[in-house]
């Protein structure tokens, strides 16, 4: 392989590239700003890259990053891999007990942070050791945390650079250089702290962004953390690769803001978690059906049913701006009502599936294949190979393992963990369930940690059942869980909905009516499942479960010792 080949996987030559192809065009803003250009992104990457070095913060460093997204994050980012420094994002959900475990392993030399974070290292004694920059411009009390604003910080930057007089010399930075550290929020516990190279990172970019054609000019709106790989490999530097424009929403919007945004911004591509469709199709779409006896009847027929499906289609279409082309859904599973929902509905979306340790994308589209079935997440991206190993004769069940340049080097500082996951020869066991149907579709089952072995030996994947429990309209989220050997279930109402059905009751004909509910619930699931794998009692949850950043609910904090939340 050729130096020039190397040099063009790495986040530099990214940024260099679509700067010099697409140069005074817009690259980022806030949504419903101003955005800058490409060529402004460029001048303040160099000039905080330069200011950062002059300060000591040298190749191998580590800079953090704990805020909400905003054009100031992915420039800092740039900043920081662009004199070989390595970034840690931090995810902004994260609480105080888990942002000073990460800041406090990683010894970082700046932090990169905002108001809202502020409160979580306070407490820190000698834990953050760099300098503090608040990308919102936020003062807060020089005694609790010293910091300098990201304003006042670039504009030192711009002039110490303009002083230099001659461009700024960086720390050459290969392909396979360390560019970041992420945290990942597992379902199991133990969060584990995962390796990423220039490469990882690029090479899953450039196989993403051929997914479905871009033109120069497209708008992504950005709705997700960009402290996820998720958001940042595909709704960070797909765009930046495509010449396209990324519009920050800021925090997660609400539907009303979203379609604020949407409706001024009028974006090309979206990248979602399931969560804000299923909610849009609880809240917006079933009612609608609901409230009219015609549709209910219109439904029952899957002909008539398309027709309705392909009306609210449209709507849906022009509720995020009537300019969509793809809604990535990913991060986590989708409810198979709601996908079979947006099918039929014609609604441009594609089901993606990856991991942090994969940069994060395995399989995902491609957009315009109609060999994709309903339920599954589409083909391996190009580059990367995938195979089950160990399938069941008869399912062909089997743990997914992935290999492909967008693998991760490893887990920071845990060899063991590394080992058990990476085999020598580069393949990960990514730890899902699943198998590949005759047209080369991956179907995902379910974590194979989540898989509950009941005494008859019967597998089950509590996620399939749970998909059922979900797509009641009056449930947030449900839980099943296996207790002496039996199923249980426990449901977090919708208690909007439940005060629109008891409005009136007594408590006391309000906890029946929610009884009611749970029990018919539990007659209606049983009659779909095999006898062996039948719920025997349901709980009401009145707390939502603990989640991870992409809203899969933690599991390993629900055992059947405390369980009647």
């Amino acid at each position: 392989m050729t130096v020039a080949t190397e040099v063009r996987m790495t986040l530099n030559y990214v940024l260099d590239s679509s700067c010099g192809k697409y140069g005074d065009t817009s690259a980022i803003g806030m949504a419903l700003e101003e955005p800058i250009s490409y060529n402004e992104v460029h001048d303040r990457v160099l000039a905080l890259a330069f200011r950062m070095q002059r300060e000591g913060v040298g190749k191998g460093d580590r800079i953090a990053i704990l805020a909400e997204n905003s054009h100031h994050w992915g420039i800092a980012y740039f900043a920081a891999v662009r004199l070989g420094g390595v970034v840690v994002p931090v995810l902004p959900d994260l609480p105080e007990s888990d942002v000073r475990h990460i800041l406090g392993e990683m010894q970082v030399k700046i932090l990169f942070m905002t108001q809202r974070q502020v409160d979580k290292i306070v407490e820190m004694k000698g834990g953050v050791h760099g300098r503090v920059i608040t990308l919102d411009d936020h003062v807060p009390d020089p005694e609790l945390v010293p910091v300098v604003t990201y304003t006042d910080y670039l504009a030192g930057a711009r002039t110490i650079l303009a002083e230099a007089g001659g461009p700024p010399v960086f720390p050459d930075v290969d392909q396979d250089d360390l560019a970041a550290i992420l945290y990942t929020s597992g379902t199991s516990g133990h969060s584990k702290a995962v390796m990423l190279s220039h490469k990882n990172l690029t090479s899953n970019a450039y196989a993403a962004s051929g997914l479905l054609p871009i033109p120069p000019g497209s708008v992504f709106l950005s709705i997700l953390p960009m402290s996820h790989t998720y958001e940042f490999t595909c709704g960070f530097i797909v765009p930046l690769i495509t010449g396209s424009r990324i519009a920050y929403a800021g925090k997660s919007p609400t539907p009303a803001i979203l379609q604020k945004f949407c409706h001024h911004e009028k974006p090309l591509v979206i990248f979602a978690v399931p969560l804000v469709l299923e909610k849009i199709y609880k809240k917006r779409v079933l009612p609608q059906i609901e409230k009219s006896r015609l549709l209910t009847l219109l439904c029952k027929t899957t002909f008539a049913r398309r027709f309705v499906y392909r009306k609210i289609g449209r709507k849906l279409l022009d509720f995020f701006g009537g300019n969509l082309k793809l809604m990535g859904i990913g991060g986590a599973a989708i409810n198979p009502e709601v996908e079979t929902f947006l099918a039929e509905a014609k609604f441009p979306y594609l089901v993606g599936y990856g991991l942090t340790e994969t940069s994060p994308l395995l399989a995902g589209g491609p957009a315009g294949d109609a060999t994709i079935t309903i339920g599954s997440t589409g083909k391996p991206i190009p580059g990367v190979k995938i195979r089950i190993a160990n399938p069941a004769a008869d399912t062909g069940i089997g743990e997914i393992c992935a290999c492909g340049p967008n693998i991760m080097i490893g887990y920071h500082n845990d060899k063991e963990a590394t080992a058990e996951v990476l085999s020598p020869d580069g393949w990960l066991a990514t730890g899902d369930l699943g198998f590949i149907d005759d047209a080369g579709n991956l179907h995902i089952c379910g974590r194979s940690k989540n898989v509950i072995v009941l005494p008859n030996g019967e597998n089950v994947y509590p996620e399939a059942i749970e998909h059922k429990i979900n797509s009641y309209g009056w449930v947030v989220e449900g839980l099943v869980l296996e207790n002496n050997g039996r199923l249980e279930a426990w449901v977090h109402p919708d208690y909007e909905v439940i005060d629109e059905q008891t409005a009136g009751r007594s408590r006391i004909e309000r906890r029946e009516h929610i009884d009611g509910l749970l029990e018919q619930m539990r007659r209606e699931l049983n009659e779909q499942l095999p006898l062996a794998s039948r719920i025997t009692k349901i709980f009401e949850r009145r707390e939502q479960f603990v989640k991870t950043a992409t809203h899969k609910i933690k599991r390993y904090l629900y055992d059947s010792h405390n369980s009647h939340g």
